[in-house]
């Protein structure tokens, strides 16, 4: 399934982090954006060609050292027809330099809707007769939380097209515990209630290395809870946000980790994105470098917790 080729990024890499693409035009470099406006102007256009070039100049410095990027929908769709070419082109360019993408769309709605999503994201969209790929993506970040219902579809597109998806689970915002902490009459909480469909919902999806291509998010920011759900959840892998900006510590992602140093991917996007304005006397020209940098000492910085990260054995 398709985190086997996320699994095997990672152990290529011994690296499991994800760069978060979200860019906003501050973030990027004077000097591209100048050159962007004096062609286009102050338009939407300027700023999408901006972001590409930052996004490509990035990708470039990190694809042998990361194994994945997320790019976050909602940026890109800031900026209009020209933000989501740029995210096409994203997406694109880092699965030819051999990258796993995940979009990051947190799409959520059921029956023929839900379809469209998962088609457009994951699958192939039929045009008079031919099958075309609209994004094209590995993975794609999902609210699981209109049940069955809303998974479906994209179950069936991730088993004949070789994708996965990420559902919400234990998000890393402060106010996530006002619903998703609750205690069901059950006697589990709504997140642990929502892992455990991610397990059910995986079974038909099984991957090589043990886990499925439903995986789940759980954020960097509850540790316990992080712990809590690698132990109930043996076949679900996680995307961990909240790492840097948000508070999350290595010593505290390592939790959502098993004994092969696998089961997790943890994300990073402004500490990568920003890292050139974080340097002392970094030329923001030097902004990829900067990255590539930041990427490397984030891995260090993990993997200081973990064991060497290998391939499970049938032992």
């Amino acid at each position: 399934m398709a985190f086997d080729r996320l699994i095997e990024n990672i152990v290529k890499t011994q690296n499991p982090s994800v760069v978060g693409l979200d860019p906003k035009l501050e973030y990027v470099p004077d000097f591209i954006v100048d050159k962007r406006v004096e062609k286009y102007g102050k338009t939407l256009k300027a700023a999408a060609k901006a972001i590409w070039d930052f996004n490509k100049a990035i990708i470039d410095e990190i694809h042998d050292i990361c194994p994945a990027i997320k790019p976050q929908a909602a940026y890109y769709e800031m900026y209009g027809i020209e933000g989501i070419k740029t995210l096409y082109k994203t997406i694109s360019y880092a699965k030819e330099k051999g990258m796993f993408v995940i979009t990051d769309g947190k799409r959520n709605d059921i029956g023929a809707t839900m379809t469209a999503y998962a088609t457009a994201h994951l699958g192939y969209t039929e045009v008079c007769g031919e099958q075309i790929a609209a994004f094209d993506s590995d993975a794609l970040t999902v609210n699981g939380y209109l049940g069955t219902d809303g998974i479906s579809p994209l179950l069936e597109q991730c088993r004949e097209y070789d994708k996965g998806i990420f559902v919400l689970v234990k998000t890393s915002n402060k106010s996530s515990g006002e619903l998703q902490d609750l205690e069901l009459t059950s006697g589990k909480s709504v997140y642990a209630t929502m892992g455990d469909m991610c397990e059910k919902w995986g079974g038909e999806l099984q991957g090589k290395y043990g886990y499925s291509g439903v995986g789940a998010v759980v954020g960097a920011t509850y540790p316990e809870q992080l712990e809590e759900m690698r132990a109930a959840l043996p076949h679900t892998f996680f995307l961990v946000p909240g790492y840097g900006a948000q508070g999350g510590g290595a010593a505290g992602v390592s939790k959502g980790f098993d004994k092969n140093g696998l089961g997790a991917i943890v994300n990073s996007s402004r500490g990568v994105m920003c890292a050139y304005k974080k340097e002392e006397s970094c030329d923001e020209h030097d902004f990829a470098k900067a990255a590539r940098r930041e990427v490397i000492r984030m891995k260090e910085d993990i993997i200081s917790y973990l064991p060497r990260i290998v391939l499970p054995t049938n032992e």
